[in-house]
């Protein structure tokens, strides 16, 4: 049996024995896809999380004893088709499946933790969906495409003998004016004539200082603001390479400054269900500038609180105490430290050098990327992206791009959240959205007039209907509609798109407009993320049914030498937390229940009426 299928049935089986009458046996020896057992229908009577108080009548215990069995029998079909798409190898559709498995517990409307019977099986998926996707992170994938990886992860370790002779020519041509103390020894030097010879290393370092061109300034900023030195944004050329999104596969550490789980929330980076702040670029430096300025204050030296970003600080205070040396160089020498906390000063001093130095080493082939802008609002409900992009004139694609630490579609309900959004459109997002209630804002839309466009066509596209748009907005005939008017869409939630669904494969009599009508988009937005010419689609055929987009990752891999690290957040001796996904956080530790509607449908259309010009 293969290391995937026996991983799946170990996965399925637990799950299974939560509910009454599930073959939990059959599935742990069937291990093929196609023989795991679902939770079917849902178990008439699911045993009630508590004695009901005498005021409780046992109709009602029974009632939400059925509505857990529910919920849990749903999670099951979803995640069920997640481990098919998964052994398929279909990982973004298996991830979608995934996270609504999961977001069909959370946003139960029932505390989780206040069951035991669904905190049971909530606690199993989450397991049973992580150890699916360390296996996916072992063959180098995860469910999400590959993060690249970083300058450094590949170097070794190396020592130099004495060459003079280059360290004077170095010192004598390079420009290593820094804030930092920067030195140009045997070991910077010797790590920089290798660097300077490696294709790979000067084709990862000019992608990172491409990337570097989006968060340049946000960095330097936040670094300026808490009193660290500026040339330690290249810290990130050996973590992750300026990718926000870099998830270690072995430590669990995530975000360009690779973060452990458990010492993210320390500096407010908080971890759920719906976001992880490890991977907001602002929100990740200001913490990692706190972080290791924090070593700093212990050392007095940077060098000192650089490898105690890497090792731990305990570490390194053992290791000082021992040898009574306080200066790195002189540790260096004498003392004894893992190959790849010795290595890591003088590899960042010479990426830093190099850095400096582009023309000289070939690191300014690729324009740096324009920086990244934005308005951030905050959000303590939940709102779909779609709506968002309708309100703030963008995409799907532009916001999950300003939103790195969201790992769905949706911010979350009764949660606060730093949503980001397009620079100079706060004003008309607040406008336009405090007229659409708040319990229809992961489903209802927004959409300006254009020329030409009819109320019977809008319907169409939108797949809404049209006499409900009309009245909503207070649209008839005396009031025509006319251009650059703005609409509130009422949809139903069976007329949007299906939430976790992003691909579909097409079956035996599909066409693109029966799929269009299915999944609630046009048979354009098929056609154009789907790159086809015509209307016509084959049976067996994998179509995008909803705009592709890469959310935060359920777990990327830096993969190489320093993949083992976990970068002394707490302790070198501290539990390794698995590579989290987007449900690894035990989001119900905050539980997250459906928001209640601030505003009613009557009053949106008081409020639409005063948006028809």
């Amino acid at each position: 049996m293969g290391k995937t299928k026996f991983l799946t049935a170990l996965a399925v089986a637990p799950l299974c024995a939560v509910l009454t009458g599930c073959p939990a046996d059959n599935a742990a020896q069937a291990g093929a896809p196609s023989s795991i057992p679902a939770y079917g229908k849902a178990p008439t009577t699911v045993a009630a999380p508590a004695q009901p108080s005498p005021a409780q009548s046992q109709s009602e215990a029974n009632q939400r004893a059925a509505k857990v069995g529910s919920i849990i029998a749903r999670a099951q079909a979803s995640y069920t088709s997640g481990v098919q798409n998964y052994n398929n190898n279909r990982l973004d559709a298996a991830r979608q499946d995934f996270d609504y498995a999961v977001d069909t517990m959370l946003s139960s409307g029932i505390d989780i933790k206040s069951d035991p019977t669904l905190n049971e099986a909530f606690e199993r998926l989450l397991s049973d969906i992580n150890s699916l996707e360390m296996v996916a992170l072992a063959q180098g994938n995860g469910f999400s495409q590959p993060i690249e990886d970083a300058p450094l992860a590949g170097a070794t370790e190396m020592t130099f003998a004495p060459n003079p002779e280059l360290v004077a020519k170095l010192k004598g041509e390079l420009n290593t004016t820094s804030d930092l103390p920067l030195v140009i020894n045997d070991q910077v030097a010797g790590y920089i004539n290798v660097f300077s010879q490696s294709n790979s290393f000067r084709a990862h370092m000019s992608a990172s200082m491409q990337r570097l061109g989006k968060y340049r300034t946000l960095i330097q900023n936040v670094l300026r603001e808490e009193g660290v030195p500026q040339d330690l944004i290249y810290l990130a050329v050996a973590e992750s390479g300026f990718q926000p999104q870099a998830m270690n596969a072995k430590s669990g550490a995530g975000g360009m400054w690779q973060f452990m789980s458990y010492t993210g929330p320390e500096y407010g980076l908080i971890r759920n269900g719906y976001f992880d702040y490890r991977f907001d670029p602002e929100k990740s430096t200001r913490a990692y500038a706190k972080h290791i300025k924090k070593y700093y204050s212990l050392f007095n030296d940077w060098y000192l609180a650089m490898i105690s970003y890497d090792w731990g600080p305990g570490n390194v205070q053992r290791i000082v105490s021992r040898t009574g040396y306080s200066d790195f160089w002189d540790l260096y020498r004498h003392a004894s430290m893992p190959a790849e906390t010795r290595a890591y000063v003088p590899q960042i001093l010479a990426a830093i050098i190099m850095a400096k130095n582009p023309e000289k080493y070939g690191l300014n082939k690729l324009p740096p990327s324009p920086p990244v802008i934005y308005d951030t609002v905050h959000t303590d409900y939940a709102i779909d992206l779609r709506l968002v992009a309708d309100l703030t004139g963008s995409t799907v694609a532009d916001l999950v791009a300003l939103n790195p630490a969201m790992l769905r579609l949706t911010t979350a309900p009764d949660m606060g959240f730093d949503l980001h959004i397009p620079p100079g459109t706060t004003e008309v997002f607040n406008d336009r959205l405090k007229d659409i209630p708040e319990d229809k804002r992961t489903s209802w839309r927004f959409h300006v007039v254009r020329p030409g466009e009819t109320l019977d066509g809008i319907a169409e596209t939108m797949h809404a209907k049209a006499d409900e748009i009309a009245e909503l907005n207070d649209v008839t005939a005396a009031k025509p509609l006319q251009t650059d008017d703005e609409l509130i869409i009422p949809m139903t939630v069976a007329a949007s798109a299906p939430r976790g669904v992003q691909r579909y494969t097409a079956r035996r009599g599909d066409t693109l407009v029966s799929i269009a009508d299915r999944f609630g988009v046009t048979v354009d937005d098929l056609r154009t993320w789907n790159h086809l010419s015509s209307s016509s689609v084959s049976s067996g055929k994998t179509l995008y049914v909803a705009e592709p987009v890469r959310l935060g990752p359920s777990g990327r891999s830096a993969r190489g030498r320093r993949a083992s690290r976990s970068h002394g957040r707490a302790s070198a001796s501290s539990s390794r937390g698995s590579s989290h996904s987007s449900k690894s956080a035990k989001a119900h530790g905050s539980s997250s229940k459906a928001s209640s509607a601030k505003a009613s449908t009557k009053s949106a259309s008081h409020s639409a009426k005063k948006k028809h010009r």
